[in-house]
């Protein structure tokens, strides 16, 4: 009797009961190809009502900021901190903000005239600003009494500083204005000084990966590369137009994006300057600030025309733009170290805040909800090419004045375009060679 074998009909209540009275019944499926002939129309209608309800629920912007009594010219991420923020303003007033109940919790004239850029330290304890009046302000990020109010250094410079940027763990940041300078926290005096015979430099920006990088973009349309251990700048490249802006990728050591005033932004790949690596179009005005994701996927661009628009790192154009009728000319934006918020300041003296996924829901999710987006994600991405549901996911209302600048654009492209192939037609064989769009920008590299 030892060997007899009993099987016993076991069932688990959790398969077919539910958890609570209000839940739904749980229906039993099979799952066999050949009982669902229709699972593809199926999938497919799924797929456009997902892509549908997406725009239903693009409802980016999350509240504004507002206290400046000037346009807002700088803001700041604290390293440690996702909810406090340094903004400058045109009239030399910081102030520091507490984004998780929007609110000011501190704020002081801190120079004469434009605070032109601000950087916190890597631990966060200080920032730095600098401004118009020709000084390198160092305050403490927490103040207990009314002396912590009273910057804690303060260094003077031979010229106007336009740019400041920290370097990613030693106690060095970098300055830039009539030259690049590099300083250190205990010194009256820049450490280094960096020459390349331009007139003025206006942004300047510490690799975060290979930390002793530092590009900056100067005002003879030039970006020039810059090595902490070296006595002298390394290259150069120059643009049609000038850059304002300049961005390293966090994920990737030897990439990084420049805003540009001919509407654009260009990616480059520091071991291969002479072309970009990527043009990003769209915009329809000078492109004035932009800032990577934390994931180094995506990176958002302010512009002169009003509006916000995220890009894709890999891709040509943005998928997605982002307008309010009060918001007028970008002059900075940050996107948030958890990768989930983008803040805007403007020169309309407020700085907005928005979703870095336009229909994406804040807050806990169910463990059923979590699913149920997880599943209609995997169904825009099956159908992602399908005519219609292509053509929902990216249209975008767009204020007037951006349309009829859009419009002017593409017109002025297809002319260049139809003139080009004009000439080609005309001329013997080889006169008129065929420049790929990538080599069209770069006027010289040196090194």
């Amino acid at each position: 009797m030892s060997g007899l074998k009993i099987k016993v009909i076991s069932r688990n209540p959790e398969d077919y009961l539910r958890a609570t009275k209000k839940d739904i019944h749980k229906i039993q499926r099979n799952y066999d190809p050949t009982l669902h002939p229709l699972e593809a129309p199926r999938e497919y209608v799924r797929a456009l009502n997902a892509v549908k309800l997406e725009r239903v629920f693009a409802k980016p912007f999350l509240g504004s900021l507002d206290g400046h009594s000037d346009g807002v010219s700088s803001l700041a991420k604290h390293p440690q901190r996702l909810a406090v923020l340094a903004s400058g303003a045109f009239d030399g007033e910081i102030r520091l903000w507490d984004l998780a109940s929007r609110k000011c919790t501190r704020n002081f004239v801190a120079h004469e005239g434009w605070v032109r850029s601000i950087c916190f330290t890597p631990d966060g304890e200080t920032f730095s600003s600098v401004g118009d009046d020709k000084t390198i302000k160092t305050w403490k990020s927490e103040v207990h009494d009314v002396e912590d109010e009273e910057p804690i250094n303060t260094l003077l410079s031979m010229s106007v500083v336009s740019g400041i940027s920290h370097h990613r763990n030693k106690p060095i940041f970098a300055t830039c204005g009539e030259n690049c300078q590099l300083w250190e926290n205990t010194r009256n005096e820049p450490v280094k000084v960096f020459k390349w015979g331009v007139d003025s430099l206006h942004h300047v920006a510490f690799n975060q990966v290979e930390t002793n990088l530092l590009a900056s973009c100067a005002s003879d349309r030039s970006i020039i590369l810059y090595d902490c251990r070296e006595t002298g700048p390394l290259r150069k490249v120059v643009l049609e137009l000038r850059s304002n802006a300049l961005a390293w990728n966090p994920m990737e050591a030897f990439m990084f994006t420049v805003a540009n005033e001919d509407y654009n932004l260009y990616t480059f790949d520091v071991r291969k300057l002479k072309q970009p690596v990527n043009i990003h179009l769209d915009h329809t005005s000078a492109v004035v600030d932009l800032d990577y994701a934390p994931t180094g996927r995506e990176f958002v661009a302010g512009s002169y025309d009003k509006t916000v628009r995220i890009f894709e790192t890999l891709k040509g154009h943005s998928r997605d733009v982002y307008h309010t009728k009060r918001m007028q000319r970008l002059t900075c934006v940050k996107w948030s170290l958890d990768n989930k918020y983008i803040l805007s300041g403007s020169d309309e003296m407020n700085i907005r805040m928005w979703k870095a996924r336009a229909s994406e829901k804040l807050g806990v999710l169910k463990p059923r909800e979590r699913t149920a987006l997880n599943y209609a994600d995997a169904l825009k991405e099956k159908f992602a090419s399908h005519p219609q549901i292509k053509r929902i996911a990216r249209h975008r209302h767009v204020p007037k004045h951006i349309l009829n600048a859009q419009k002017e654009l593409r017109t002025i492209r297809e002319k260049a375009k139809r003139k080009d192939a004009n000439r080609r037609v005309h001329s013997k064989p080889g006169a008129v060679p065929h420049v790929p769009e990538r080599q069209k920008h770069v006027v010289k590299e040196d090194e």
